[in-house]
């Protein structure tokens, strides 16, 4: 059963958006900084990295594998168990930043900053939240099925995210 993820909020400056998130997962660092930041990890809940040279300036190519989205980029953050940050084609600059709290649990903050409209804003809200929700299933031992699809939740989610932005806005 997926764990409920709280929504992420979101900012605009200009066209360029801010999306973040914060989670609080029962699991140890250790084990999350393997989910975001290991081309191991990473497909049970993300994407399958063709690339993934695991240091600051390194290259990294992110496939997604529900869709045909491939996005290259650079890591522009890099400090092990505590953040991962790749700049990428597609996304923009997505980061991790993972905070212990005691040894089996940890805070993972995450942001995504890109320039576009205001709807792809929604859309990557709702994405975001699916995929963490993807994360949880993957940590506690069931990565994603990327062969079963539900584009309906992501449509609910979308639809919750218009709602909430529109009251904030």
């Amino acid at each position: 059963m997926t764990k409920a993820i709280a929504h992420g909020t979101s900012s605009s400056h200009g066209d360029t958006r801010v999306l973040r998130f914060a989670l609080y997962l029962p699991y140890g660092a250790r084990q999350v900084w393997g989910a975001v930041a290991t081309p191991v990890g990473l497909p049970g809940w993300l994407a399958a990295a063709d690339v993934f040279e695991s240091r600051l300036g390194g290259r990294v190519t992110l496939r997604w594998l529900q869709e045909s989205t491939v996005a290259a980029g650079t890591v522009t953050a890099w400090d092990v168990e505590h953040v991962a940050e790749y700049t990428l084609s597609v996304y923009g600059r997505i980061r991790f930043h993972l905070e212990s709290v005691g040894r089996r649990a940890s805070v993972l903050r995450f942001t995504n900053e890109f320039t576009g409209p205001d709807g792809l804003r929604l859309d990557r809200l709702a994405g975001w939240h699916q995929h963490f929700e993807f994360l949880h299933d993957a940590l506690a031992g069931r990565p994603k099925d990327w062969s079963a699809q539900d584009p309906e939740h992501w449509r609910r989610l979308r639809d919750g995210y218009r709602s909430v932005c529109a009251e904030h806005d």
